[in-house]
């Protein structure tokens, strides 16, 4: 009995640090792109990241803060070049102000950008929480271990997976339903790379998938929609699955 109620109290205090680290990224978020309310906002953001800390048992959590906060600057100029990304390549994008409120994918890249800072700092568990919190908001899961360039561009954020060892250079456009994933999944295997490279000025289209540690994506290549790789890809390269649509009058 006693390990039973050992269980539901450990669901609950999950459950309550959870959404605690929802509210603390939508603060981080907000801080970011809205200089009143980091005016209004900034003290509590810095206390919120504190108790989540010391639930997680976590200590130099001033020392911490302070780091990650040296940090917001850079990232919100990344996230700057993310949104200049999206309204050049992306036909339907009417301003930059559109992107940075309504687009789903830029959101999970701005989530991404901060839990990828907080992993650097060798901080545990935090980093994924908030990566699952952007799962769970914008249908896209970026593993906070990837590593993504410059310009980042995700169109229709539905369904994407990126996984942890995953390299993402500068100028890469995703569509949905993308897959950037691992051949293994021995737990053995857990410290090598699992997940593919992908270099410059690429453009993957939807529901495609790339499988492997060792494949790398040639620079300004094309993948095209439902291919599936599993070996590279040299530079300049267009990769399509043929496809035949049977057309026919339906008889009266």
């Amino acid at each position: 009995m006693k390990e039973v109620e050992q269980i539901v109290t450990l669901k609950n205090y999950s459950m309550c640090l959870r959404d605690a680290v929802s509210s603390f990224t939508r603060q981080l978020i907000n801080n970011l792109f809205d200089e009143t309310h980091l005016k209004q906002s900034g003290a509590k953001t810095k206390l919120d990241f504190l108790k989540i800390l010391d639930r997680l048992s976590i200590k130099n959590g001033e020392e911490l803060w302070s780091e990650f906060e040296s940090s917001h600057l850079y990232i919100r100029q990344r996230l700057d070049l993310d949104a200049l990304a999206a309204e050049k390549n992306d036909p339907a994008a009417k301003s930059l102000e559109e992107i940075y409120l309504a687009y789903p994918g830029f959101y999970a890249i701005a989530v991404h950008r901060l839990s990828h800072q907080l992993l650097k700092q060798e901080i545990p568990v935090l980093p994924r929480m908030m990566s699952e919190f952007a799962h769970g908001v914008t249908g896209t899961d970026i593993h906070p271990g990837a590593e993504i360039g410059d310009s980042f561009f995700i169109d229709h954020a539905t369904g994407i997976v990126i996984g942890e060892t995953t390299v993402i250079k500068s100028d890469v456009q995703i569509f949905q339903g993308v897959t950037l994933g691992g051949i293994q999944v021995k737990k053995s295997l857990a410290s090598t790379k699992r997940h593919p490279t992908i270099e410059k000025g690429v453009v993957i289209y939807a529901n495609a998938t790339i499988l492997g540690g060792d494949v790398v994506i040639g620079e300004k290549s094309v993948i095209g929609a439902n291919v599936c790789i599993t070996e590279s890809i040299p530079k300049n390269s267009v990769v399509t699955v043929q496809s035949e649509n049977n057309i026919f009058q339906k008889r009266n």
